[in-house]
Parts: C-alpha cells; sequence; structure tokens
C-alpha cells in the first residue's frame, strides 16, 4: 500500500471482519480467547524476529508443556528461515531433544550460514571502506544501511543500531532521516531500549514532510509501546487510541491491529474516566476499527461503560491467561487489572446514598470480606467518601449536607447583599449632601 492511499474503516472491517478466511478468523480469536491459546493461529499475526521472540517467551512463561513444546517447534522452524545460528542454537537448547530427531542441532546448517555470514560482513565492510574514502554521502549511508539490516538478521542488535544510527550523518533528504528512525526505533525494541524508541519517534515526528500516514501510525504504536514500558498508562492509551486505520499489517514485525486494541482497551480503562472513554475509546471511529478485531476487548469497555460490571470483570478474568503471555502487556497486566477494578468499585458506589455489600459482592464476584478489605483501603487512599458499618455490612457515602449547604449560601447571599445597600446608601447620601464638594471649598 503507498503512502498516500486511503484506508478507510470499513476496508478494516472488509479485510478483518467480513473478508477474511477461516485462518484470518482464527488469528483474530487466537489472543483473546478464553481457552487455551491458539500458538499457530496467534503466531500468524506477526512476522521477523518479533514473531520468534514471542514463541520463545510464550515457551518459557506458559507452564503447560503441550504448549511449550509448540512454540519451540514454530520457532525452530522460523529461525531455519533466516540467518541467526545463536538464536538457532538457543533454541535447539531448550527443545533438548524433546521434539524428535528433526528438530536437533543442525550443526552443517550452522556451519554453512556462519562462514557465508563472515564473508559478507567482510564484504559489506570493505564496500563501505571503500565509500568514505571516495566521501559519496549517499553511498556511505547505504553502506551503513546494508551493514545494520546484516547485524540485524544475525541478531547483533548493539552493532545493528549502531550501524542504523550512524547513517544519520549522510541523510539528505527527510524520507532518510524518516528511514534511519524506524530502523532505530525497531532494533530499541527488540533490545527492550524504550528511551531510545522514544527519541526516535520525536526526531521522525520533527520531519513532518517525509511522514505518510502509514509511517504516521507505526511511530504512533512505537511510542504507545515506550509510554507502556514506561507505566506511563494514560500516555501509552492515547497514543494507542491515534493510530489510523492504515496501519493494517504494516507493522507486525513489531505489533498486531490486534494489540493495538487490547493495549489501548485496557489502558484506557485503566486511566481515563467517564466522558474521555466515551469521546475518545467508545465514540472513536478509527479506533472501533481495531476493538472490532478483538471482540471481547469491545464488549468489556462497553460493558464498564454501561456500569455492567460483573459482565466486564468476566471478560477480564478470562483474558487474563493469555495476556499474560503477551511480551509486552506481561508485567502490567496485575497493575492495570486492578486500576480497572479499583474503577469500577468507586464508579458504583457514587450514586448511591447507601450501597448493601452483599449486593455489591455479588455484581463484583467476590466475598462480603474481601469486597470490605478493598473498600477499606480505597476509603483510606480517600478515593471514596465513605464509611463502613462492619455490623449491618452497609457503605454509607459521606455527602455534604445538601440543606445545611443550602442554608449557609442563602446566609452568605444575604450578607452580601446587605453589605452591598449600605454601601449604595451611603454613597447615596454623600452625594446628596454634596460632601466632597464642601471639603474642597473649605480647602
Amino acid at each position: 500500500m503507498d503512502g498516500d492511499d486511503e484506508t478507510s474503516g470499513p476496508m478494516i472491517d472488509e479485510i478483518y471482519a467480513n473478508g477474511g478466511d477461516d485462518s484470518d478468523n482464527r488469528s483474530r480469536r487466537a489472543i483473546m480467547s478464553g481457552d487455551q491459546l491458539d500458538i499457530e493461529a496467534y503466531a500468524g499475526l506477526y512476522s521477523g524476529r518479533t514473531k520468534i521472540m514471542r514463541l520463545l517467551f510464550i515457551a518459557d512463561a506458559n507452564k503447560n508443556p503441550t504448549v511449550q513444546l509448540e512454540a519451540l517447534r514454530m520457532a525452530y522452524d522460523e529461525i531455519k528461515k533466516g540467518e541467526n545460528t545463536h538464536l538457532f542454537r538457543e533454541v535447539v537448547k531448550k527443545i533438548d531433544g524433546k521434539l524428535g530427531p528433526n528438530y536437533n542441532m543442525d550443526s552443517a546448517w550452522c556451519d554453512a550460514f556462519d562462514r557465508r555470514a563472515e564473508q559478507k560482513r567482510e564484504k559489506l565492510e570493505n564496500e563501505l571502506n571503500a565509500y568514505r574514502t571516495n566521501l559519496i554521502k549517499e553511498s556511505i549511508r547505504m553502506g551503513y544501511n546494508d551493514l545494520g539490516d546484516f547485524y540485524y538478521a544475525h541478531g547483533q542488535l548493539g552493532d545493528a543500531f549502531k550501524s542504523y544510527v550512524r547513517t544519520r550523518d549522510y541523510c539528505t533528504t527527510s524520507k532518510h532521516i524518516i528511514h534511519m528512525c524506524m530502523s532505530a526505533i525497531l532494533v530499541s525494541i527488540e533490545m527492550g531500549q524504550f528511551s531510545h524508541v522514544s527519541s526516535y519517534v520525536s526526531k521522525a515526528e520533527q520531519t513532518p514532510e517525509g511522514l505518510d500516514p502509514i509511517t504516521v501510525s507505526k511511530l504512533r504504536c512505537a511510542a504507545g509501546l515506550a509510554n507502556l514500558e514506561a507505566k506511563k498508562y494514560k500516555l501509552a492509551a492515547r497514543k494507542f487510541l491515534e493510530t489510523g486505520p492504515e496501519l493494517v499489517n504494516h507493522y507486525n514485525e513489531v505489533i498486531a491491529p490486534q494489540d493495538v486494541a487490547t493495549y489501548g482497551g485496557l489502558c484506557a480503562l485503566a486511566t481515563f474516566d467517564r466522558a474521555e472513554l466515551k469521546a475518545k475509546v467508545i465514540d472513536n471511529s478509527n479506533f472501533r476499527n481495531f476493538l472490532e478485531l478483538v471482540p471481547e476487548v469491545r464488549e468489556l469497555v462497553n460493558d464498564f461503560y454501561s456500569s455492567h460490571y460483573a459482565s466486564c470483570l468476566e471478560y477480564l478474568g478470562n483474558l487474563k491467561a493469555n495476556l499474560l503471555l503477551d511480551i509486552h502487556l506481561h508485567d502490567h497486566v496485575e497493575t492495570l487489572y486492578d486500576q480497572i477494578r479499583h474503577k469500577a468499585l468507586i464508579q458504583y458506589t457514587l450514586p448511591f446514598v447507601s450501597v448493601d455489600l452483599n449486593m455489591m459482592a455479588d455484581a463484583f464476584k467476590t466475598t462480603v470480606v474481601g469486597l470490605q478489605k478493598e473498600l477499606e483501603a480505597l476509603i483510606t487512599d480517600n478515593q471514596i467518601q465513605a464509611r463502613i458499618d462492619s455490623h449491618n455490612k452497609i457503605l454509607y457515602a459521606r455527602h455534604a449536607d445538601q440543606r445545611n449547604a443550602t442554608f449557609q449560601r442563602v446566609l452568605d447571599t444575604g450578607r452580601e447583599f446587605d453589605r452591598d445597600v449600605r454601601s449604595m446608601l451611603l454613597r447615596a447620601n454623600l452625594i446628596k449632601h454634596d460632601h466632597n464638594l464642601r471639603a474642597l471649598r473649605k480647602l
């Protein structure tokens, strides 16, 4: 797709919701299903190094031996499509012969690729040195870029990052700068260096003439991941919500459209107030297209806004196991879930003068004792203005005494009126008796 093409919401619906084949539909359900994760469908959402690293993360994080071996098998097959022999050796060590002879160490393959890699590296370095001697800026830029691609393909991420960044001094157009930034962002995400991600997103955004809609969407996703890693969940939500429908599958070497919906939806639920949730999520036509790819997230957002907390929390419970297998989200699941639950508890109590804790416990699928502890923590933290009758299991809101407040406002208004009337009468008498003029005449 060209950067100038316009991709409407219905087009995403057509690609993912209505016109997809069975594998597309399985991919959509893979992440958010309450059942065991369909690893093949999940891996199909991604490409390149991130596909391998996500599979390896699942193999490490999942306790089910069958799932672990399936993830390792797919990672093995994917690695053999590339040139990263170091990662290949790691996967073979993890498999440890459990998948049979077809997934054992292939020393001949590794040795052949290592020899070829050494020859290619020497060739690229010699060409780069020749370009630097001739001082041809574009050739030098391409030389560093080719060297960066080589290092990235072989898993040498630090060297790849250095090579990509060195192209900066030889960029002559806006497109060159954007290409350098996107390459640096890709490697930085793989290295987990999200401070570099934020830095190069900013550099790219400062070159607006070189940006097309797809690249803008990629930058929004990268910034969202950086903010998510920094636990700036509200900023992360905003970036994911600003991602345009042009993204489609153009950034699956980093993130899938389903991830945009999941990360953005959960971060928004945890940090947005009711008005923001309505305006920026539910009524956001662009983001709605992403939510359609993950119906469970769409439904839990709508349930939360509609105060259907039991259903919302049930969806969250069903999603949790699979979200804990997400390479970017796993460290944040507990925090986001706690924030969402606390917001739900606060929102539930707001309209009422008193709340029966037994009924509230049913609504939140918990025990009265557990609920009481949660409410006590929120009251102590001054997030709920209330007190608990432990004997009768009733929560009483500390609403202001409206009657007393009204009387107080009336008295204050009366005092102000009396003061203003006295001031006007005094001024009128002074004018009537010409007090100021007589004082001037005596002088």
